[in-house]
C-alpha cells in the first residue's frame, strides 16, 4: 500500500522540543565537546533540519519509522528496505540544461580540432555556435551521435579523466560553483537518514551511469556500483599497455520511464520501498516501487522556486497528475525545502 499516513505523537514531541531547545537563553560556561554533543542530539531529534515542517516531512519520517520498528505491523527487514533516486533534478540540478550535456559540448569543442568537417555538419555546427535554437529541434537520433561521438571510441580510463577533469573545473552559470555543489542539501539529509536506518540507496537515472559514478561516491556517499543508468557497450581489448575495457558507439540501454524498473530488477534484483523522482521519465519506476505488498511511499519532488532555483512543469505533467491519482508525495522546493543548495546561506 502507498503511505498516506498521519503524523505519530513521538514526531511532533521532538519537534516541539526541538524548538524549546532553540529558545533556551545560551550556556557560555559550555565547552566545545558539549556543543559538538548538543548538535550530534539535535540530527537525532531532527534528521531533516532543511526541511520545513509540514505534510511531506513528517510523512518522510513516519514512513521510515514504522518500516525499521521491530515487531510493527509494517516492518520491513533491512535487506528489503531499497530506495532508488532519479538522479537529475532529484538528486542535483537539472537547469538551465542538463550537466551532462554541458559536458558533451565541452567534449564538441576540444574534439573539433580534429574533425574541421563539423564546422559545417548538424548537429556539430550547432553546438559549436550555441545554436540554441536548432538544438532544441534535434531528435533522439542526432543526441546519440553527438553521444558516440564525445562519449565513445575510448577507453574506459580515458572518459572517465576526461568527465573528472570536466567535474573538477567546469561551474554553474548562474550558482558560479561546480557543478556537484548544485546538489539538493534536503535531498542530502534524506540520504544520510535512510543510510542511518538500513535502507539501501541506489541512484537510477536517465544520465549516463559512467558520468554519474564520477560524482556519487563523494557528492551522495552511494557507491559507483549502486549506480544504474544509461550506458553505452563495451568491449575487452588487449592492449600493449595491459588489457582495457573500451565504450563503442552504441547504445546498450537507455534508463527512462518503463526501462527503469527493468533495470532495477536487472541490477537490483529487489522492488523499491521507496522511489523518487522529478519528471515522467520517473513514472514507472514510482508505479513499481508503490504497487509492491506493504507499507510504500513515492516521492516526487516539484520545481517551483525561481527564486532560489527554477520554476517548471515541463516534463512533469502527467507525474503530477498520477501523484493526485495514486497519493504519491508532492516535495515542493518552495513550500517544502528550507535551504535548497549546501551552499545556501
Amino acid at each position: 500500500m502507498t503511505f498516506m499516513g498521519g503524523v505519530s505523537s513521538t514526531l511532533v514531541a521532538a519537534g516541539l522540543s526541538a524548538a524549546a531547545a532553540g529558545c533556551a537563553a545560551p550556556d557560555n560556561t559550555r565547552s566545545p565537546a558539549d556543543e559538538a554533543q548538543d548538535a550530534g542530539a539535535a540530527v537525532a531529534a531532527d534528521p531533516l533540519p532543511s526541511w520545513n515542517e509540514g505534510a511531506a516531512k513528517h510523512q518522510i519520517l513516519e514512513f521510515v519509522e514504522r518500516v525499521t520498528e521491530p515487531g510493527g505491523p509494517d516492518f520491513v527487514a533491512s535487506e528489503d528496505r531499497v530506495a532508488t533516486f532519479d538522479n537529475d533534478g532529484t538528486l542535483w540540478a537539472e537547469k538551465p540544461t542538463y550537466f551532462q550535456i554541458v559536458f558533451l559540448s565541452d567534449r564538441v569543442s576540444k574534439l573539433a580540432a580534429e574533425h574541421p568537417e563539423w564546422r559545417s555538419t548538424q548537429p556539430y555546427k550547432a553546438v559549436l555556435e550555441g545554436d540554441a535554437d536548432y538544438l532544441q529541434t534535434i531528435g533522439v537520433g542526432e543526441v546519440f551521435e553527438l553521444f558516440a561521438a564525445t562519449h565513445a571510441e575510448m577507453s574506459q580510463a580515458e572518459f572517465e579523466a576526461e568527465a573528472q577533469e570536466f567535474l573538477e573545473t567546469a561551474r554553474h552559470p548562474r550558482f558560479d560553483v561546480p557543478f556537484t555543489k548544485v546538489i539538493y542539501q534536503p535531498m542530502l539529509e534524506l540520504l544520510d537518514h535512510l543510510r542511518a536506518n538500513e535502507f539501501k540507496l541506489f541512484i537510477v537515472s536517465g544520465g549516463g551511469i559512467e558520468f554519474i559514478r564520477q560524482f556519487s561516491e563523494t557528492a551522495y556517499g552511494i557507491p559507483r556500483e549502486d549506480v544504474i543508468g544509461s550506458s553505452l557497450r563495451y568491449e575487452f581489448r588487449e592492449t600493449d599497455s595491459g588489457s582495457e575495457i573500451y565504450r563503442l558507439p552504441e547504445l546498450g540501454s537507455f534508463d527512462d520511464k518503463e526501462v527503469k524498473p527493468a533495470n532495477i530488477q536487472l541490477h537490483i534484483g529487489r522492488r523499491p520501498i521507496l522511489a523518487v523522482g522529478n519528471s515522467d521519465g520517473d513514472i514507472q519506476m514510482m508505479q513499481y516501487g508503490t504497487d509492491g505488498s506493504g507499507l510504500r511511499l513515492a516521492l516526487l519532488l516539484h520545481h517551483d522556486d525561481a527564486e532560489r532555483e527554477y520554476d517548471y512543469d515541463h516534463g512533469t505533467e502527467r507525474a503530477l497528475e498520477m501523484a493526485a491519482e495514486r497519493g504519491w508525495t508532492v516535495v515542493s522546493v518552495r513550500d517544502d525545502f528550507q535551504r535548497v543548495f549546501p551552499f545556501d546561506e
